[in-house]
């Protein structure tokens, strides 16, 4: 472990020992089976047309149900879908489950699909989720349980869009403060940046939550965070704590961790219109000089896996069969050396090459940022580290000002393996896509163009390998770890069992076991 890590550790460790032993202990709540969730901000919009930061989302899993959800292997099942057909290349029909009620009490039918996806084409409502729904045309109501989506062309991604939550019918902006839709969950009020309460939902067409409700309860300080649910004034908490402290909370007797292999992926972006960066055999020594073992096991401590690409292991489409980049400095000196970036001194302190890193100043991305750097300081690369808030880091990323950054490309984007061509082909520069590194390569766009056209799983499967072969060896991303999701909750709950989205739902199945079992 570097100096760098054993610092954090120490300080980490010291920080969270010193608050939780001055803490004073709170009661629970007095509905012992109501369970208080803990969230780090609070939703940016209770009206899912509109919230897509990452507890918005969380929450609307809780409150709606969409017309598909994914199964472990990130392929499409029907939610409130029966059944969904594409009977030419750009018709999909999608069938409803019957006796499905909104929280209001009116029965889910056509007319509510129709007007969620009408609502979000329409300019006048100025939904974000406007431009992911560019190829779709028009959507119509066959019957009371069916619904027609006609796009503008063939486009074998787009059941994707049908994980978006369905409002009720003729719902305006009215919904952002009182939601309604057919979740096991309903609405009862929101205190901003403080806290939502939702009851069960008895008349869930899934069956009612084995809890009276949720209070989902903002708390933007992961120490403290960590000082609730240790001292029982909080029941779960599902990722939203470092590393450093889920190592340390595991071991309270009071409490339980559960893990599932997840789908996030960390990677470090690389503009390719540099004139070091262009060469791919300086990227390929990149890959070989980060030790992404040592990252998992001693900053992620064990929660992350290394990651071979983009997309997760998990994935229906996933390749194995990809050049590996694993910890090699020897590989990656040679790879400099046939790069025309000799070491110039031997062993002595001059460099081969210097480049910038941009990553955002959260201080787990300092931290790693730090290995890093020490990592490719060891093969002749000096990296400087420059620390920027959020959004000016992003905007640099979006405008192609850096040589490399650091972010994280989250469940909802890498469900569909669709990202791949919205990520790496040479049409999807910003601002049509998300191409920030300039990366071009026409076999690549040919690949990925007939992968989004097909209606043949095989075939795509097919496509998308072939396609990842590719990438693996042109690098125009070096991914670092793919996430491990984790839950730390009291010890006296029952029914905790996460998926690879890391989503909300499974909080409907958790029960608090009698008191007399517990601590």
């Amino acid at each position: 472990m570097t100096a760098a890590g054993r610092w954090w550790r120490r300080r980490a460790t010291l920080a969270c020992a010193v608050a939780l032993a001055t803490a004073c202990r709170a009661q629970p709540p007095a509905d012992r089976h109501r369970l208080v969730v803990g969230l780090t901000s609070g939703p940016t919009s209770l009206d899912p047309r509109f919230g897509l930061d990452d507890v918005a989302q969380k929450v609307h899993q809780l409150l709606y149900d969409s017309l598909l959800v994914l199964d472990d292997q990130l392929r499409l099942q029907g939610l409130l879908a029966e059944s969904y057909d594409n009977p030419l290349p750009t018709v999909y029909v999608v069938r409803l489950k019957r006796g499905i009620l909104f929280h209001d009490g009116h029965e889910l039918t056509a007319a509510d699909v129709v007007h969620t996806f009408r609502s979000m084409l329409d300019p006048g409502l100025g939904s974000p989720r406007r431009g992911g729904l560019r190829p779709l045309s028009a959507v119509d109501a066959l019957d009371r349980y069916t619904v027609q989506f006609r796009l503008s062309e063939p486009y074998t991604s787009f059941p994707i869009n049908l994980l978006l939550p369905i409002v009720p019918a003729g719902a305006g902006a009215e919904l952002r403060q009182a939601p309604n839709g057919t979740g096991p969950y309903r609405f009862v009020s929101e205190v901003s940046d403080d806290r939502i309460d939702l009851r069960a939902f008895d008349r869930y067409w899934q069956g009612a939550p084995r809890n009276t409700g949720l209070l989902l309860k903002v708390v933007p300080d992961e120490v403290m965070r960590a000082l609730e649910i240790r001292h029982g004034t909080m029941d779960i908490i599902v990722n939203d704590v470092s590393p450093d402290i889920y190592d340390q909370l595991r071991d309270d007797p009071d409490i339980q961790a559960t893990t599932r292999a997840g789908v996030d992926c960390q990677y470090l972006g690389v503009n390719l219109r540099d004139g070091v960066l262009g060469d791919r055999r300086v990227r390929q020594a990149i890959a070989h000089g980060i030790d992404r073992g040592a990252i998992v096991t001693y900053l992620r401590r064990g929660l992350a896996a290394p990651a071979s690409g983009l997309l997760p292991p998990l994935s229906w489409a996933f390749e194995p069969d990809v050049p590996a980049y694993d910890y090699d400095p020897g590989r990656a000196r040679a790879l400099l050396d046939e790069a025309g970036y000799p070491d110039p001194d031997g062993d002595g302190p001059a460099v081969r090459l210097a480049v910038s890193l941009k990553i955002s100043n959260s201080e787990f991305n300092r931290l790693q940022s730090s290995v890093i750097q020490e990592q490719l300081r060891a093969i002749g690369i000096a990296v400087d580290v420059r620390s920027y808030e959020f959004a000016t880091l992003f905007a640099d990323v979006l405008a192609g000002n850096f040589q490399l950054y650091t972010l994280q490309w989250t469940a909802a984007a890498l469900a569909d393996p669709d990202i791949l061509r919205r990520v790496f082909h040479s049409s999807q520069v910003p601002p049509a896509g998300f191409n920030r590194g300039h990366y071009r390569n026409p076999v690549l766009d040919g690949i990925l163009d007939r992968a989004a056209a097909s209606r043949d799983d095989q075939d795509r499967r097919r496509l998308y390998s072939a396609a990842q072969r590719i990438l693996a060896v042109d690098l125009p991303y070096i991914t670092i770890w793919t996430k491990t999701n984790f839950a730390i909750a009291r010890r006296d709950l029952t029914g905790i069992a996460l998926n690879p989205l890391a989503e909300l739902m499974f909080l409907r199945h958790v029960a608090r076991i009698p008191s007399s079992s517990s601590h």
